[in-house]
């Protein structure tokens, strides 16, 4: 077998995909909930005319400006992956992903890309109401690019809706089906309140850190810790109601995916166990060292204590997925939910008592939970998708049968060169993040650089018409 380091084409390819998508998909879980954040935030100042607010505006500006831009580099990068290393699969599935991919453009990408410049650059350029409405259009573009792409990938995990062509394509029948496929509402939401907690633990993180620092009294600082806490401890539980109902429609239609994910190796007809730690052991079929609490399996899964489960031992070997990383994603994505939770119902006991801003303790949590939603995003990913094999449309086509037929060591030394060259340049980009994250948001916060435009106006120089108009040219970084 053609391998390079061990690793053949398929899985070299696999691992591509998987670091690029990983790479990706911390940016838009950041940009989606940060574009809500700044439309509420803008809202907020046209409606209170509070200088804090739009300090805060221009403050996260500069941040989705980055974020944004580094999403969406870095989600081209993947697009070109279903040409190179999964042509076959772009082949069989094309009739079906395709026009879906393409909504996605002509809706998400065209409505984001028509306001995106007024949001970011047009404050002084156009009249308030027609900057918010810019605003509200790029928030609901991530949105419904966020749909657009979970639609196709929900298809691909619960398909429906095709038939399968004479040339052996997957030809659409039904675009109702495919699009609002058994999966799909479940994922959306689930998607959807994860972005807006990864965002609201970050802006809760950097509100943390500069309470931390003694700026207890600055306006900003308390407004976006504030708001950050009202959302952990709304959406936090929220998140892990509609986890558990992802969680049953995927007993429904991927058994195998909960099996893995819950370590039942064996099959329980009188109740099954949850396992709170193990080592799966694929090859011997058992979870060593299992610790867990009887019954509570089935309790969860079929509301019923002495519900049977059906384990691993019904599915065979080769279309097993495999287990340990399931099962270790699956209880990072978890124990990180439950986590977030509890700071917010210990942030509503800090308000209550009247020390939101003062407890110590609190806001150092809530630092070292900053980047929790974006672990939590990715290990959610890795339990989907992983969770998913040994199939890319689930049921119907196989990973190993929809690969280009590559040599190993063509994907392996482009994996080493995606590896090297996303960790320069994103590495970059998250550590100019976190230098404009390192300073509180400040009275006269300035937004992002403005170069002045043309002058239609005889005697009044750049520097002059940028003075009297107060606009931004730099952002602030002291």
């Amino acid at each position: 077998m053609d391998t390079f380091l061990g690793f053949d084409a398929v899985m070299l390819a696999r691992m591509q995909f998987g670091f690029t998508v990983a790479f990706h998909f911390i940016f838009p879980a950041f940009s989606i909930g940060l574009a809500s954040f700044l439309a509420v935030l803008n809202g907020l100042y046209l409606w209170r005319k509070d200088e804090a607010y739009l300090r805060l505006f221009k403050y996260w500006l500069k941040i989705f400006a980055i974020t944004f831009a580094m999403g969406v580099v870095s989600g081209i990068t993947m697009s070109y992956q279903f040409g190179t290393n999964w042509s076959v699969f772009s082949d069989i599935a094309g009739p079906v992903i395709g026009p879906l991919m393409a909504y996605e453009v002509l809706t998400a990408f065209f409505l984001e890309a028509g306001f995106l410049g007024i949001m970011i650059f047009g404050r002084d350029k156009v009249g308030p109401g027609l900057h918010m409405f810019a605003c509200l259009m790029v928030a609901v573009g991530t949105a419904i690019s966020a749909t657009w792409i979970l639609s196709v990938n929900s298809w691909m995990q619960t398909p429906q809706g095709f038939a399968i062509a004479e040339n052996g394509q997957f030809v659409p029948e039904d675009w109702w089906e495919i699009i609002f496929n058994p999966s799909f509402p479940y994922r959306l939401a689930h998607t959807l309140t994860a972005a807006y907690l990864t965002t609201a633990f970050i802006v809760g993180g950097v509100g943390a850190w500069h309470l931390l620092r003694g700026n207890k009294k600055n306006p900003g600082v308390r407004i976006m810790f504030s708001m950050a806490m009202w959302m952990a401890a709304i959406v936090a539980p929220l998140q892990i109601f509609l986890g558990d109902m992802h969680g049953l429609n995927t007993l429904e239609h991927q058994p195998a995916k909960v099996m893995a994910m819950e370590g039942h190796f064996e099959s329980h007809p009188d109740g099954a166990p949850l396992y709170l730690f193990g080592i799966p052991d694929q090859e011997a079929q058992e979870l060593k060292y299992a610790i867990g609490i009887p019954k509570v399996s089935s309790l969860i899964l079929k509301h019923h204590l002495d519900a049977p489960l059906d384990g691993l031992d019904t599915i065979p070997r080769e279309d097993q997925p495999p287990v340990a990383i399931v099962f270790w994603s699956f209880r990072i994505m978890v124990g990180l939910g439950f986590a977030m939770m509890g700071v917010g119902l210990w942030s509503l006991w800090a308000r209550f008592r009247g020390r939101l801003y003062e407890a110590g303790w609190l806001h150092r949590a809530a630092l070292v939970m900053g980047p929790s939603g974006l672990v939590a995003v990715i290990a959610g990913w890795i339990t989907t998708e992983v969770g998913r094999q040994p199939y890319v449309v689930y049921g119907a086509l196989r990973t190993a049968e929809a690969h280009s037929p590559l040599a190993a060591s063509a994907v392996g030394t482009s994996l080493i060169a995606f590896v090297v060259i996303y960790f320069v340049i994103f590495g970059a980009g998250v550590a100019y993040i976190l230098k404009l994250m390192h300073h509180a948001p400040a009275l006269g916060e300035r937004g992002v650089r403005v170069e002045p435009g043309p002058i239609r106006t005889s005697g009044i120089t750049p520097e002059r018409q940028m003075r009297e108009s107060g606009r931004d040219i730099a952002p602030e970084t002291s």
